[in-house]
């Protein structure tokens, strides 16, 4: 491995990995270690980077860092905490902002005051106002001595800090997000600083993950060459096991079949496909098709719908959910394991996990959980501990996945196909047991969010309509959904928009976007925003009014509502309507991934209401709600509302922080 590289420190936050892709995805190798590491473990170093972390820098229990590492006379970057933390090391204060930012904001070059600020090597080459990607509610107040201030924003003035002669530099923005638009040429411009020469291939990643998958299933040691890409639980012993894949069908399930069966051939691999009941229209069917014209043969189908309905019937909680539905993937595995007379210690478990499935489930040392993945229930770990699980793709991301699914020379259906969670349909189904617990912290969100003043807010239209739009008013739907802010889980309510006559004078996408972004960095109890789209009976939302059955919204009230059969059809119906729009207007492959959300929510039993959740993104760990073409949007919203179950339809308008893609 090249011995010269940069290193970034894990501070727990979803993103430390990602710094690290981006360098090795420009040429430069680097790795990640842990912050409390001692100074000689960082041999080699051109650099070091501080990662974001979801901890606030003066509180107790946060993680342990080694502050001899900034009295090396090597160049040092923070990002967010390590913004944060390098300023407290170093004599400044940093404190709870009175005003946090979420999603997209913009660098200044000048001071709180308006002076203009100094040049800086960082910011080579880079115009501005620069569009950056914040996830933070505290800031640096006062900056250490011998840092000055290179750039601010609005609601940040001391948004980024250097002290040259130290060689220090810091930035409460993520860089290493795509939305972040000159983050590769800032990050670039940081390792000239450290004379890093170019020293890695993409093109060896392939390689790497190909020796890994041989070593773990031949059970000996993983190549010094491999480098820390090896598990620390693989099982040396020398024996030669096959592996039993969870296939779902979703492409990182299908590029891991893939790499399985190039590395160990088809008779040491045999992938599992369990229909849990929870698949969209057809998917099943559609999977199986796919795989045989491509060729894969190795591979069955389990029906074990009944089963995993069981598991989470009358369940309202999230995480109790989500785990169930991963119990039960190893409850079934291990009956088709027994029925197929597989001997279990010559067979490991294979799972297509990514870097983000593990993070957000708090996999690593530092990092807090969001949501328990499917493939991190206790059953799992269990078999992690004793070495019985392979995991091609934990070290990557999810474009990342599809490069080599590409190299691999698998179809573009296969390839391509909106990422589909292993629980399925069952997180996209909102559950309550008709009881509104929530009513304080509903009323407190309703009165937090009515100040928002939003009169003046949307001007402009989306083309080819004429007008202005006619704002209504804002509200607070009564359910809660999962949010990420400053790297943290957050369980909180929505916002909800409303506009008269929408579709004669719908607002634009980039004004909806912004006042998203101020209505969830104004209010704590906010985590989300979306668009009234539809109702019914024409009524809009009403953030004060309650019912016996919760909170209401107009008619539309909070219903008792399970992950039944009938709701999952629901939510079936829908979403191939959105499905089959997507792909004959052609933004299918605009987007990156699109979720059908059914919320309890509705005018009478039985029915429902629809959110819509079509999202752009790279790799994961950010993302962009989508914006739509309208006149497509307008023909999935006529064909939803004539389904006849359907009571009122939203578009969620929330980027990735504060919220994440799905609502559970």
């Amino acid at each position: 491995m090249p011995h010269e590289k940069i290193v970034v420190l894990d501070f727990g936050s979803q993103y430390a990995h990602l710094i690290a892709k981006r360098f090795r995805l420009m040429g430069f190798y680097s790795e990640i270690a842990q912050p409390s590491s001692p100074t000689d473990a960082l041999s080699g170093a051109r650099g070091i980077v501080l990662s974001g972390g979801p901890s606030s820098v003066y509180e107790e229990n946060i993680p342990a860092f080694n502050p001899d590492i900034l009295k090396l006379n090597i160049p040092i970057l923070g990002l967010c905490y390590g913004h944060q933390l390098m300023a407290q090391e170093s004599g400044g204060t940093v404190e709870n902002a009175e005003v946090g930012e979420f999603g997209i904001a913009h660098l200044l070059r000048k001071t709180a005051a308006g002076a203009p600020c100094p040049e800086s090597p960082l910011f080579e080459g880079i115009d501005f106002p620069a569009q950056v990607w914040m996830s933070h509610q505290d800031a640096v107040t006062v900056p250490a001595p011998g840092f000055e201030v290179i750039a601010s924003t609005k609601d940040c003035p001391y948004a980024a800090l250097q002290n040259l002669a130290k060689k220090r530099f810091s930035l409460q923005c993520h860089v290493e997000v795509k939305d972040t638009i000159d983050g590769d040429r800032i990050l670039s411009n940081f390792a000239k600083i450290c004379g890093m020469e170019k020293n890695w291939s993409q093109d060896r990643v392939l390689e790497v993950i190909l020796e890994e998958i041989k070593a773990t299933a031949d059970g000996r040691p993983v190549a010094d060459w491999v480098g820390t890409a090896g598990s620390s639980h693989a099982l040396v012993d020398g024996k030669k096991r096959k592996v039993l894949l969870f296939l779902s069908g979703g492409v990182d399930s299908t590029v891991a079949f893939a790499l399985l069966n190039e590395a160990l051939g088809q008779d040491r691999v045999l992938g599992l496909h369990i229909d849990n009941g929870f698949m969209r229209k057809n998917e099943s069917a559609i999977i199986a098709d796919r795989y045989r014209d491509f060729g894969f043969t190795n591979y069955i189908d389990e029906d074990a719908s009944e089963k995993f309905h069981e598991a989470v019937y009358h369940d309202t909680d999230p995480q109790k959910k989500r785990k169930a539905v991963g119990e039960t993937f190893i409850a079934v595995r291990n009956e088709v394991v027994a029925r197929l007379k597989l001997d279990e210690d010559e067979w490991l478990l294979g799972q297509g996990t990514l870097y983000p499935d593990i993070i957000e489930s708090g996999g690593t040392k530092n990092a807090h959980v969001i949501k328990t993945h499917h493939n991190r229930v206790d059953g799992i770990q269990a078999l992690i501990e004793k070495g019985l699980i392979i995991e091609p793709l934990k070290d990557l991301y999810k474009d990342e996945v599809r490069s080599i699914g590409k190299k691999l020379n698998l179809s573009d259906p296969l390839v391509f196909r909106h990422p589909f969670p292993g629980p399925g349909l069952s997180i996209n189904v909102l559950c309550h047991d008709g009881l509104f617990a929530d009513r304080d912290a509903f009323d407190q969100a309703a009165r937090e969010i009515a100040k928002t003043d939003l009169a003046g807010a949307f001007q402009a239209c989306e083309p080819p309509v004429t007008g202005e739009p006619s704002f209504a008013r804002i509200g607070v739907l009564p359910v809660k959904s999962v949010g990420v802010q400053g790297d943290f889980r957050t369980y909180r309510f929505p916002a909800v928009l409303s506009f008269n006559n929408l579709f004669s004078a719908f607002p634009s996408w980039t004004e909806l976007e912004r006042a998203s972004s101020r209505i969830t960095n104004a209010s704590r109890d906010v985590n989300r925003t979306v668009l009234e789209l539809w109702t019914a009976d024409g009524s809009r939302a009403n953030s004060g009014a309650t019912s016996e059955a919760g909170a209401n919204s107009g008619g539309l009230s909070l219903r008792r509502g399970f992950c039944d059969r009938p709701r999952l059809d629901q939510t079936r119906e829908a979403d191939a309507i959105v499905l089959e729009e997507l792909k004959a207007s052609g933004w299918y492959h605009k987007i990156f991934q699109h979720l059908t959300i059914n919320l309890p929510f509705s005018l009478e039993e039985g029915h429902t209401s629809i959110v819509l959740r079509p999202v752009v993104s790279e790799d994961v760990m950010t993302a962009r709600f989508a914006h739509l073409d309208v006149a497509v949007l307008k023909k999935i919203v006529d064909r939803i509302a004539g389904l006849g179950f359907v009571d009122a339809i939203y578009y969620d308008i929330t980027n990735k922080p504060p919220a994440t893609f799905g609502w559970e």
